[in-house]
């Protein structure tokens, strides 16, 4: 599968990422993340509603 490029900063590629629904359903690509760190854009479905743009930030260890 190719994967698309990321029309956000135009040099990293997005990667779909899949997690599991409320009542434990897997949900294939429920969000797509850029793969540049310096990027950090996302693309995600929760609850029906579509969010994008917000940048990914790591969790504080």
């Amino acid at each position: 599968m190719e994967l698309p490029k990321c029309m956000s900063c135009k040099d990293g590629t997005l990667i779909p990422l899949s997690d599991y629904g409320t009542e434990g359903a897997s949900v294939t690509y429920k969000a797509w993340a850029c793969i540049n760190p310096e990027c950090g854009f996302q693309l995600r479905i929760d609850k029906g509603q579509v969010t994008y743009g917000k940048r990914l930030e790591r969790p504080n260890s």
